[in-house]
């Protein structure tokens, strides 16, 4: 067997889509499983839809993600250029429609827009112009004379209109349609560009690659590069279209929907292994449902012939909850070199951040959800006083306020304001009174912090805050109760 090459050829149109993604990742894993080569080819024929800066998005993306390419624009492997413009001011698309002309597999067409536009019909309830093969009936002199007149051209591929076509695709097995449906699909555009289905094919070839991964909406397109292959003469290659990915609606996964690309979801505060491993999970599933993985570890087990004909969906909980893992799992400083601008956004005392940190870091599942966790070390929120009622702590507000009043001189001449020397003259505290733990920590919790869930207990919190805030709000907390008595 030849060594594996796979490709990744993205437009640069701006954020990379997490299909596009996937299909990176995909090509990435296909090649090195196998110890192959993993070639990226900038496909930029389309000039219109080019965006400034979406080339620094594609390396950045690829490198920040692990995904290291062994040929490319910036690695030549000797089958370059690897940028598509470069290769079309070399002639290399134009060179190879002339030879489909020599062959007949291709065509001149001379025809105009107003001609085009006559030819508009409804199918399948939409409006298509299908091609009726008009200028391939030109004769040999009618097509010299209109070039040298030079009279607009494209080239077409020349489709038969009977009979079928079939090939085959790793995922979706063997499918054949009817040539009729095949139209004489451009090949070179009138400003001598090639189309992105002729030029993926020609470079496909000339480059060596043997596994051709794409999203399945290029399904319908296959019998045509098939058909191309065939008319070189060339082998065709590996086919791996990977399942449409959908949103919870099962919709289409759109822009709008604000999590469709890579860097959405990094600004949203997720890490780029959480989200490398969610995507790779976007229509493979591991023969043992296992779902935590790094880069190495998808490389080992990743065998495409286990991934799913069906729609995947993008489930944005499950996304949060594997981010959630992974910051649990975190090194505590990376985390820490993470967590502060969130932290310092919130926090403008001068508290212990790094203490603030720990607490919170079992408990985010993506860095933005620390504000709503901290806020109230900054300053205690408007409460309602029937926070201090827990059915099963047995507190009320009563019994919550008499806690309140009989522990507050014994914080008050504590010394040691650190969290150990607090639990323990505390449950001094409860052990003399007869109390439980919680009767007597829930209302001094509630004190400090106004919320009903915090990422500490109340003796960390105080040991954040300090003596003078701690005492503050417990005091502020027995006027509050005591109001409504």
């Amino acid at each position: 067997m030849s060594k594996i090459r796979t490709r990744f050829a993205p437009s640069p149109t701006g954020r990379m889509h997490v299909g596009n993604l996937r299909t990176a990742l995909y090509a990435y894993l296909i090649a090195k499983h196998e110890g192959g080569d993993f070639i990226l080819r900038i496909e930029d024929t389309d000039q219109e839809r080019y965006v400034e800066g979406a080339l620094d998005i594609i390396y950045r993306t690829l490198e920040k993600t692990g995904l290291v390419h062994d040929e490319g624009p910036d690695k030549d492997g000797g089958v370059g250029p690897y940028v598509q413009s470069e290769r079309q001011k070399q002639g290399i698309y134009l060179e190879y429609a002339k030879k489909l002309i020599e062959k007949g597999e291709a065509y001149y067409c001379f025809c105009d827009k107003e001609r085009l536009e006559s030819l508009r019909e409804e199918v399948a309830g939409k409006e298509i112009i299908v091609y009726d093969k008009h200028c391939l009936h030109l004769s040999k002199e009618e097509v010299e004379e209109k070039l040298a007149s030079g009279v607009p051209y494209v080239i077409r591929q020349n489709n038969p209109t009977t009979g079928t076509t079939t090939f085959c695709d790793e995922i979706y097995g063997e499918i054949t349609v009817d040539n009729s449906e095949l139209d004489d699909m451009i090949l070179i555009k009138s400003d001598g560009y090639p189309t992105y289905n002729f030029a993926n094919v020609v470079d496909d070839h000339l480059m060596g690659i043997t596994h051709v991964v794409r999203g399945n909406e290029y399904l319908s397109s296959s019998p045509k590069y098939n058909r191309l292959y065939e008319a070189f003469g060339w082998e065709v290659p590996t086919y791996v279209h990977c399942p449409l990915i959908t949103n919870e609606d099962h919709q289409k996964l759109s822009k709008r929907c604000g999590h469709s690309s890579y860097e959405d979801l990094i600004e949203q505060g997720f890490l780029t292994e959480a989200v490398v491993n969610f995507v790779a999970l976007l229509g493979f599933s591991p023969a043992d449902n296992r779902e935590i993985f790094s880069l190495k570890e998808l490389t080992e087990v990743f065998d495409y012939r286990h991934m799913s004909k069906s729609p995947a969906v993008f489930d944005y909980t499950k996304l949060k909850w594997m981010n959630g893992e992974y910051i649990k799992a975190m090194d505590f400083d990376k985390f820490y070199e993470m967590a502060e601008p969130y932290i310092s956004a919130v926090i403008t005392k001068d508290y212990d951040k790094k203490k603030i940190a720990a607490m919170v870091k079992t408990r985010i599942e993506v860095f933005p959800d620390i504000a709503g966790h901290i806020d109230f070390f900054e300053a205690v929120p408007e409460y309602d006083s029937a926070m201090y009622i827990h059915k099963k702590m047995k507190t009320t507000e009563e019994s919550s306020l008499l806690v309140l009043k009989e522990i507050f001189p014994l914080l008050k001449a504590q010394e040691d304001y650190g969290n150990d020397a607090l639990y323990d003259a505390i449950s001094e505290f409860v052990k003399q009174k007869g109390y439980k733990n919680g009767y007597v920590l829930w209302p001094i919790r509630t004190a400090v912090s106004g919320k009903q869930m915090t990422p500490g207990g109340a003796t960390e919190l105080m040991e954040v805050l300090g003596k003078e805030e701690s005492l503050k709000r417990i005091k502020n907390a027995i006027e509050k109760l005591g109001e409504n008595k």
